[in-house]
């Protein structure tokens, strides 16, 4: 590997149409739930210790590189997840696109206005992927699951077979089978406004974010309406509701092997949960306190023993898994990751790197060192609005690379201004 250091060829702007001081479609700002969220610049948390440097240098062999920009959207990107060799996209205008997670490849630019392969139902908050199934979270209440086809078209060469791919919407949740299974007994009935009810199968407001279990027996949904829910993927049944889970719109959630749910709000909160052996339903673990402002984005180290918190106070949490650690010291904050100048809106972990979009237009790329310090290896710049949604793998292309050398990575970033970036960093042995 070689990459020379990425010139990043994108212009500033002078005026910025994407400074969003209220952005009503990431955060709900009504009677019911807090008025305080946005992702305007908050304080950052000058009680918690930073884990970076003062002074904050690339190490020298570490390149990177924009490979592609996917043009194509028309509205803000809000969503993003891999699936084999495509790219999956969500936007707020309802399109689900579909890319060749390949940079290199020709088909993104020349496909780039006929690669919808889902419209016509509302925002797509959320994407998530199960072998040839497609589950994704809307504005309009609702998950909707895809069954993803690759149906063979006729090809200019005659000795080659071109498979399209098309999305078929199978089931929308809660189906019609559960609804109907609880329209009939008031114990079903929970109350979601002053003098409305429904069933508790229901979300009742956007759902903002979805999650899988480790073996894909289970999906999470979390809301805006304050609750979480789990769905078995086999037949879509839900099988459980936490009623007023938060105090405000629930706006992120992963999971871990180990069976803990992560769930961050923007009541400025992260709450941990777990199904213990032996009962039905998920019981609070841990409530984590730090931030000042609304809890945007989690992410969760691979083995399961940090989890990365971002917010409106530009800062994003570290926290350390303490040994033993499962009652209300389930983790604890080993400290803070400063240099975005706006809130934080998405993360995501490959291998060892932390991955952060920003309200700022950036995207960092953040590397664990020697005790508890953290290093920025990159900053990527170009997008010309916030970044809002972020996917990452290793660069198979260049897995030689890998065990010798060091290892090279794809980042993938979705913004509002109606971009999808690739981008490619190299990160050696050190």
């Amino acid at each position: 590997m070689g990459f020379l250091s990425c010139p990043l060829p994108c212009q500033s702007i002078k005026q910025d149409p994407y400074q969003l001081q209220h952005d009503q479609d990431h955060f709900r700002s009504d009677d019911s739930l807090s008025s305080n969220s946005s992702i305007s610049s908050q304080l950052s948390l000058p009680s918690v210790p930073s884990l970076t440097p003062p002074v904050e240098k690339s190490p020298s062999a570490t390149n990177h590189q924009c490979l592609a920009t996917l043009k194509g959207h028309s509205s803000y990107v809000f969503s993003l997840a891999l699936a084999g060799k495509h790219l999956f996209s969500g936007s707020s205008n309802s399109e689900i696109r579909l890319w060749d997670r390949d940079a290199s490849s020709s088909s993104n630019q020349s496909l780039s206005r006929h690669n919808i392969v889902a419209k016509g139902y509302s925002t797509v908050k959320s994407i998530v992927v199960l072998g040839d199934k497609l589950f994704t979270a809307h504005q309009d209440h609702k998950i909707r699951v895809w069954k993803i086809n690759d149906e063979p078209t006729p090809s200019h060469q005659e000795s080659s077979t071109v498979y399209q791919t098309h999305l078929r919407c199978i089931a929308t949740l809660p189906t019609v089978n559960d609804r109907c299974m609880k329209l009939f007994s008031a114990k079903n009935y929970v109350q979601v406004r002053r003098h409305k009810k429904c069933t508790w199968v229901h979300h009742v407001d956007t759902v903002s974010a979805l999650a899988l279990s480790r073996n894909g027996s289970l999906l999470y949904s979390v809301s805006w309406d304050r609750t979480f829910k789990v769905w078995r993927t086999s037949d879509f049944k839900c099988l459980e509701s936490v009623w007023n889970a938060h105090d405000d719109a629930i706006n992120a959630i992963v999971l871990s092997d180990e069976g803990y749910v992560y769930t961050g709000s923007a009541d400025r909160k992260i709450k941990v949960w777990k199904k213990h052996e032996g009962n039905k339903k998920h019981s609070l673990v841990a409530t984590l306190e730090k931030h000042k402002s609304a809890v945007n984005a989690l992410a969760i180290s691979t083995d399961g023993a940090v989890l990365y918190s971002g917010a409106c106070d530009r800062s994003i949490i570290v926290w350390e898994k303490k040994d033993g650690g499962g009652g209300s010291d389930h983790m604890v904050v080993a400290g803070a990751l400063r240099g975005h100048t706006k809130a934080i809106l998405c993360l995501a972990v490959v291998s060892d790197l932390l991955c952060s979009g920003s309200a700022d237009k950036t995207v960092r790329i953040w590397k664990g060192g020697i005790g508890k310090s953290y290093s920025c290896l990159a900053v990527f710049e170009g997008h010309r609005g916030p970044v809002k949604c972020l996917t990452a793998s290793v660069d198979s292309k260049n897995a030689k690379d890998v065990t010798e050398y060091g290892t090279s990575y794809l980042i993938y970033s979705g913004s509002l201004d109606f971009d999808i970036k690739i981008w490619q960093i190299w990160v050696p042995n050190f």
